[in-house]
Formats: structure tokens, C-alpha cells, sequence
């Protein structure tokens, strides 16, 4: 078992880096096919405009219809403003066949998820 872990890094993003990290997540879940992902945004400054049109308009679908993307556990930033800006991209993706859940703690976040992956085995 086990799943893709994504831990955003505190500072400013180069917008190319991550246009290329993000990729490479895409793949990862395509080669795993368990469609689940670890989002560790507790050091993450709030998404650039850029940002997150990118990842509301391409990503995410590309994502999920790609990678198989399903089940995002997000362990919530320090910063409100990029939890808010999280919530922007969930809200406008909401129509993707994509769970996403909220987690405070990393361990109930991983808990969360290996359950995801007993229940669709």
C-alpha cells in the first residue's frame, strides 16, 4: 500500500517548477492507479491567480481523467488565505469525479486515505 504525497514547501513558487511538479504527480498516479494523493499544504502560501486558474482548468481534469486521480486528503495550511484559496479550487472542480477531504492532522489524513484504497480494491 501506500500513495502519492505532494508537500507544497514554504515561499514564493517558480510558476514553470510547478507546472512540472505537477506533472510528474499526474504520472505517479497514473503509474500507482489507486487514485490517491496526500496534499501537505501546511507550509503553502496562498496559489497566484496563475495558480489557480492552472490547476482548476488543467490540472485537476487532467488529473483525474489522466492519472485516475479520486481521493485528495489535504492536511490544511497555517496560512487561512491559502485555505482559502484551496477551497476556491475545490469549489470550482467540484464537478470532477474527485473526493477531497480536509484534515488537520497528517495521521488521520493517511488514515483516511489507506481507507480510500481498502474500499476500492
Amino acid at each position: 500500500m501506500g500513495f502519492a504525497r505532494l508537500t507544497y514547501q514554504p515561499g514564493v513558487r517558480k510558476q514553470d517548477a510547478l507546472w512540472a511538479l505537477l506533472g510528474h504527480v499526474s504520472r505517479l498516479l497514473a503509474r500507482r492507479a489507486d487514485g490517491c494523493l496526500l496534499v501537505d499544504q501546511r507550509l503553502m502560501e496562498p496559489f497566484t491567480p496563475e495558480e489557480q486558474a492552472y490547476v482548476i482548468e488543467q490540472w485537476l481534469p487532467r488529473a483525474a481523467q489522466e492519472g485516475g486521480y479520486r481521493f485528495g486528503a489535504v492536511v490544511v495550511a497555517h496560512n487561512v488565505f491559502a485555505r482559502l484559496a484551496t477551497a476556491m479550487v475545490v469549489t470550482a472542480v467540484r464537478d470532477l469525479p474527485m473526493t477531497y477531504r480536509y484534515f488537520e492532522d497528517e495521521a488521520e489524513a493517511v488514515a483516511w486515505l489507506l481507507e480510500q484504497q481498502r474500499q476500492c480494491r
